[in-house]
């Protein structure tokens, strides 16, 4: 934390001497009441008066005015703050081998589940939009900021999966980086801050090379995120038999590599969670530095109002 006006914290000595004042007065008191050697009689003169809580408001009041103080000083800290017409591409892998089980309750259950709470979790401001990848790529939800319409594409992400073959890493980047660049009427020309999150199990098998992809995403500067989703003992059943379908993420590795993404690797629905969280944190945000003295003053705001409270209920008087 910096600050705009350091010169107007020695203020805090004015505060510090006022506590010191404070702290002699309760023990000079306490001093002339040892004085006065007649206990019963000063028992009925004195009026009674409350213990620890007769310090409270006098507490509220000092830490009122050492966080005004502060405030007064003008702190600043660097703030995340989402960034104009940010916009975040999901694109998600629909393949048949997504059907295994060896995540509970199967591959592409806890991926969808995933991806709402991730969307879920953005700033309602951000565009998010979803990509449907097998053997090609298509959009289901154009980039918006409608997540009614999200969440009923992340429902449709399961619908005819049975039977459909192929991975097309590489057609997944270039459809989001097609849906990006028709974001709005300047997009083409002032493309927003992007980020493509994209989830598979599986190397790329058909379609555009997802490295020729991933350097055009580096061109335009939109890192890919990329997650690897499932474990090596993977199998789907066809027709009573057990195929085998491992993860397979060392393509994936090297398109987030290439964007300046990040690689995650996450075998169940917990760890997929907390990679989508990790992300969460990074996409479509920038730190900026503010003043933050509101904080400090809107807190010593509060404990004002706590002094008084404090005092009218047990003294019947504001300090």
């Amino acid at each position: 934390m910096n600050w705009q006006s350091p010169a107007r914290l020695w203020l805090l000595l004015g505060v510090a001497g006022l506590v010191l004042g404070y702290l002699g007065m309760q023990r000079r008191q306490s001093r002339y009441a040892l004085r006065f050697t007649n206990l019963r009689l000063l028992d009925r003169v004195a009026p009674r008066r409350p213990a620890w809580r007769r310090h409270v408001p006098a507490g509220l009041f000092l830490a009122m005015l050492a966080l005004l103080v502060v405030g007064f000083a003008r702190p600043t800290a660097e703030v995340r703050v989402p960034r104009e017409r940010a916009t975040v591409m999901l694109a998600v892998d629909v393949s048949t081998s997504m059907l295994a089980s060896d995540v509970e309750p199967d591959r592409m259950t806890a991926a969808k589940r995933a991806a709402r709470r991730f969307a879920d979790g953005l700033p309602k401001e951000f565009n998010v939009g979803l990509v449907a990848f097998a053997g090609s790529a298509a959009v289901l939800v154009p980039p918006g900021t409608d997540r009614d319409a999200l969440h009923e594409g992340i429902g449709r992400l399961a619908d005819g999966i049975t039977g459909v073959q192929g991975t097309a890493i590489g057609e997944a980047i270039s459809t989001c980086m097609g849906a990006v660049k028709s974001l709005d009427a300047k997009a083409a020309k002032d493309p927003p801050p992007a980020r493509i999150i994209i989830l598979s199990d599986g190397a790329n098998t058909s379609g555009m090379d997802p490295m020729e992809a991933a350097a055009q995403a580096s061109a335009a500067k939109i890192p890919v995120h990329a997650i690897s989703f499932g474990t090596p003992s993977g199998f789907v059943d066809r027709g009573g038999r057990a195929i085998q379908v491992p993860v397979d993420g060392q393509t994936l590795k090297a398109v987030a590599e290439e964007t300046g993404g990040r690689f995650h690797e996450a075998t169940s629905s917990s760890e997929l969670r907390a990679v989508y969280e990790d992300i969460g944190t990074s996409v479509g945000y920038r730190k900026e530095r503010q003043d933050i003295s509101a904080r400090f003053i809107g807190l010593g705001l509060v404990f004002a109002m706590g002094a008084a409270a404090g005092s009218l209920r047990w003294f019947s008087r504001l300090p």
